[in-house]
């Protein structure tokens, strides 16, 4: 692949990208209604190359621009039963396939923040990176005997948040009819957590906190972590051997090692969340590796969501199957949790109330039981279809849809995450409270 010598940083030129993007975007939607006028393909052979093509012609602006907005397409990638396939499909890509910087660009980066070149610090250094993602990219070095893997922060990422997200925000509004008043907290939120994901002292710390925290945890590994060769946009640790968790699930696997990887996930999702109020909120397959001895190895700690208890009790407690089917323990915990608000009008109320059910109801069945299976298809097939059955509801034009506090954004996220992996593996018998057997 291409290598990047410059990412371009200023407004203008980021601006410009996107702005070629939506003209791009523009001419497709033309090529769209042509194929429907002209009949050469029906409506949703012509809505399929109009999704393929806009995929394609905003992941190849994102990917040049890296950072918050290729972060973005990153995260609308998870969100696979809301956004047309031809986008998840090309915005999965910013999870591994992305142009990686020069040679040059990273020695410069060393050299600001240490003084030296790389092969100054470390007895061997790849200049090729190994992996490149949305914000930074990883490299291979060696000193002595011991292997280390360093994540480098692309220049000018951090710098350019805030302007990328005005950039980015038209977009999203539009993608999930999100309205404009009353959704600046939503915005406020990712913001901040991706001003955290570009602090990289703050996540060695949290790295290694949480690794600490956890490594009781049977079958769970964690790179060591080394503040002598980190700084504020580098960060090294001990290099993890391993499949890419995506790889591995391609394999023919025994289900009892798919089980094992699944319990060992489940479980340390579930005791961050229970037990350390703060959740690894970035749950994709880019995160993980599973060692040739079937042990799962947590590589980044670049997001993490603390859970405030005025959030976390409501949450869970409308997790319980008793008070779902509470009517007033349930209005009371919508109205907690932001869903409901005192100005809704009867209509909304209503609608909201059904529509709340349903998605509750559904995502909290694993922990309505004792032992679940991830393997199940008729459930994984019942959130598709209620995601797209609302995404075509016509009785949500005119209503406020800006529904929830600020901290569902991170936690579904998680839990989106969450069960594409377990699914992925197709892993069954999940134990759902094992964490609790782990609790010191």
């Amino acid at each position: 692949m291409k290598t990047l010598n410059t990412i371009p940083t200023g407004k203008l030129e980021r601006t410009g990208s996107l702005l070629k993007a939506g003209a791009k975007v523009g001419v497709n939607y033309i090529k769209y209604y042509g194929n429907k006028i002209t009949q050469d393909k029906n409506e949703d052979e012509a809505r399929k190359t109009l999704n393929e093509d806009n995929a394609s012609d905003i992941y190849d602006s994102l990917k040049k621009l890296k950072g918050s907005a290729l972060k973005v397409a990153q995260m609308l990638s998870m969100e696979k039963n809301i956004l047309p396939q031809a986008y998840v499909e090309k915005f999965s890509l910013s999870q591994f396939s992305v142009p990686p910087l020069s040679g040059a660009l990273v020695k410069k980066t060393f050299r600001k923040y240490f003084g030296k070149n790389p092969e100054e610090i470390f007895d061997e250094f790849t200049t090729e990176s190994v992996n490149a993602a949305s914000i930074g990219q990883v490299h291979k070095a060696k000193k002595g005997d011991q292997n280390f893997a360093v994540k480098i922060q692309y220049p000018g990422v951090r710098e350019s948040i805030s302007s990328d997200l005005k950039m980015v925000k038209p977009i999203a509004m539009k993608m999930f009819k999100i309205k404009k008043e009353g959704s600046e907290s939503y915005f406020q939120e990712v913001e901040n957590k991706l001003f955290e994901e570009t602090d990289y002292d703050l996540e060695l710390k949290r790295s290694q906190e949480i690794s600490a925290k956890c490594s009781h945890l049977p079958n769970l590994n964690f790179p060591k972590y080394y503040p002598e060769f980190s700084c504020e946009r580098i960060i090294t640790m001990d290099w993890m051997t391993g499949k890419h968790f995506s790889e591995f699930t391609k394999h023919d696997n025994s289900q009892g090692d798919l089980n094992k990887i699944g319990q060992t996930l489940w479980d340390f999702y579930m005791y961050q969340m229970h037990v350390l109020k703060q959740v690894h909120a970035d749950p994709h397959p880019g995160n993980f590796l599973v060692s040739d001895d079937k042990k799962l190895l947590v590589i980044d700690f670049g997001c993490i969501k603390e859970i405030p208890s005025d959030f976390y009790k409501p949450y869970f407690e409308l997790a319980k199957r008793e008070n779902l089917n509470n009517p007033q323990i349930f209005n009371g915990k919508l109205y907690e949790l932001e869903i409901l608000r005192h100005d809704d009008s009867k209509k909304e109320k209503e609608f909201f109330t059904k529509l709340f059910y349903e998605l509750l109801e559904l995502f909290t069945r694993p922990f309505n039981a004792e032992i679940f299976d991830f393997s199940d298809e008729t459930f994984f097939q019942e959130i598709a279809d209620l995601g797209q059955r609302y995404a075509k509801l016509s009785d949500m034009k005119g209503m406020n849809t800006n529904r929830g506090s600020k901290h569902f954004i991170y936690l579904n996220r998680t839990f989106f995450g969450l069960y594409n992996m377990m699914h992925d593996l197709k892993a069954k018998n999940i134990i759902i409270n094992q964490y609790k057997n782990f609790i010191h």
